[in-house]
């Protein structure tokens, strides 16, 4: 239970919640416990009026009706008392559960994207979700019945052996057999459960590629083929469970042996017992009910084993991704203050998933409200440079300034707040158009979404859907054209009004005459705010106060759009190109 220590400070978290309900299931358990006690002690006078050692009979029937209702009051009382139990118990396991996810979800966020290359998504899923509802089942109902088993044992055997202790010995002869049965069956457990939480993630995670994909899937018509690939791991976890579940089956039918074991041995020495005088006829029937009070307890014992071993392979999961360390660390709890100018000294970069060297030796300054645009192939490395500026990775050889200081020293929700990112491939979510563009700004009016919406150049498509700008989006914007949603999440850095603007080839979707009105706004909206373009298209960079050209991930071209077109090169082919291609 070694992964399961982790959740030791959310038992202490909520310690007090947690005794309470353990003390009512202690003084529950107790109060079930003496109902033997009184049906022997009814047993008992019964057979002393039957002896004649008790001649009244109304002391006999008033004795009995006293007894039947203190069993009525104590199956009341115990009722209610085991209400308030899980009361406290099960609900302090659903707060847990709910403090894990939300740990979880902290850690996925602070995680690089470094992590979310070598993690699928549907795992993520899994161990937020399947994973912590099986370490639910461990902070409640495991808790809960492992407490009932131990007050019931112990306090039902010792006033089992204060009654008769020759008899309790032998009512306990199965009983190290059911220890080494669930010491064995406990081991066997644990690692299938953990390669059915494998099986588990797999199959979410195929589930989730496919329903991102559906389009793919449909254009080129593979239905059958998913169908296949599906059965195929649906079979696999299938057998696995099916594997966990046989040996959880062992417990319940060892368990109700056992019990009947002892069963039989109550009556066989008891009966032997009650021949020879030595015990009456109460006693046997005490004992007989203390071993069927005690066969849930026993037979709970399998049930709470397979819990734990299921929750400590899934806590085991977690574990795995709340103990990484994420790779981009704030540096700096102080407020720092943004101005935007950027630097890039001697930086080289590459990537240790792919081993690829996106950067080579890279050196340029852009002060703050100038305008960098980058052009060069795929693959050059354009991407990385803004990667590098929003840390979402951090250079390990060479440095990037940020006012003239290294970028790993400023504050980093400092640095995010002030930049304003369009991604090459914009994600759109499931929520309406203006809720989409107010992910730049929480508390952006309805003016200030209309007026970024127009300088996207987007607005007059919003109002053509029949909801405008609170029409719901489908997952990752899927109502919209690939043109709309560039200028959608246009608008949503635009709203943002930071102090850094990028914009990672976000008008390759749109047409040349779109662009320019897209490009003449933002030469606007820029003003005073240092951006970067990312383009293959000379008409974006074109009025750029510096342009870089990278090829292999070097800078192989620098200058300004009037430099460049007069030099032999990239830039200079790709203007002739796109000039012809605009005549034509």
């Amino acid at each position: 239970m070694k992964a399961l220590q982790y959740l030791n400070k959310y038992f202490s978290k909520y310690k007090w919640r947690i005794l309470i309900g353990l003390i009512i299931t202690i003084i529950s358990k107790l109060l079930s416990l003496k109902i033997p006690q009184i049906i022997r002690d009814s047993l008992n006078i019964v057979e002393d009026y039957h002896n004649g050692v008790v001649t009244d009979i109304a002391l006999v029937k008033h004795r009995l009706l006293i007894n039947v209702l203190i069993i009525i009051g104590i199956a009341l009382l115990g009722g209610f008392l085991t209400f308030i139990m899980r009361q406290t118990i099960i609900v302090t396991s659903r707060l847990i559960e709910f403090d894990l996810k939300n740990e979880i979800y902290q850690q996925y966020q602070k995680l690089s994207l470094n992590f979310y290359k070598k993690n699928r998504t549907g795992d993520l899923m899994n161990r937020i979700s399947e994973d912590v509802s099986k370490v639910r089942m461990y902070v409640g109902p495991a808790v809960m019945y492992s407490m009932n088993m131990i007050v019931l044992f112990t306090v039902g055997f010792s006033q089992m052996a204060q009654v008769d202790l020759k008899l309790t010995l032998y009512t306990l002869i199965p009983f190290p057999l059911l220890s080494i049965s669930i010491f064995v069956l406990s081991k066997v457990i644990h690692k299938r459960s953990t390669v059915v939480q494998e099986y588990l993630s797999k199959l979410t995670t195929f589930n989730q590629e496919f329903f991102s994909g559906i389009n793919v899937v449909k254009s080129y018509g593979i239905e059958a083929s998913i169908i296949k690939d599906f059965d195929t791991i649906s079979d696999a976890s299938k057998d696995k469970n099916i594997h966990l579940h046989k040996a959880n089956a062992l417990f319940f039918p060892l368990m109700l042996l056992l019990i009947g074991i002892s069963n039989l041995l109550v009556i066989y020495v008891g009966g032997n017992q009650y021949i020879n005088g030595e015990i009456q006829i109460g006693v046997v029937v005490e004992f007989m009910l203390y071993v069927n009070i005690l066969t849930w307890p026993v037979a709970v014992v399998g049930w709470v084993t397979s819990m734990v071993q299921q929750a400590e392979a899934s806590q085991a999961r977690i574990n795995e991704f709340l103990k990484q360390v994420p790779e981009i660390q704030n540096n700096n709890s102080l407020s720092t203050e943004i101005k935007g100018k950027v630097t890039f000294k001697e930086v080289t970069f590459t990537y240790d998933d792919t081993n690829i060297t996106a950067l080579k030796n890279i050196n340029f300054t852009v002060n703050s409200g100038e305008t960098l645009a980058i052009l060069g192939k795929t693959g050059s490395g354009k991407s990385t440079i803004i990667e590098l500026i929003t840390r979402l990775y951090d250079t390990k050889e060479g440095s990037v300034l940020l006012d003239d200081q290294s970028i790993k020293e400023a504050n980093l929700n400092d640095v995010r707040s002030q930049i304003g990112f369009v991604p090459q491939d914009p994600f759109l979510f499931s929520d309406t158009i203006g809720n989409n563009i107010k992910f730049g700004k929480e508390d952006a009016s309805e003016q200030e979404i209309i007026e970024a919406a127009k300088n996207a150049v987007v607005h007059d498509n919003i109002i053509e859907f029949t909801n405008g700008y609170k029409t719901i989006l489908g997952e990752r914007g899927v109502t919209l054209s690939g043109g709309q949603k560039q200028r959608v999440s246009i608008a949503r850095a635009i709203i943002k009004n930071p102090k850094i603007l990028i914009f990672d080839d976000c008008l390759s979707a749109v047409d040349t005459e779109t662009e320019e009105k897209i490009l003449s706004n933002l030469e606007k909206v820029s003003k005073n705010k240092t951006t970067f373009i990312i383009s293959h298209r000379v008409s974006s960079a074109k009025n750029a106060d510096k342009i870089i050209i990278l090829d292999e991930g070097k800078i192989t071209q620098e200058g300004t759009h009037n430099q460049l077109i007069t030099q032999e090169g990239y830039y200079k082919e790709l203007y002739e190109q796109q000039l012809l291609e605009k005549e034509i």
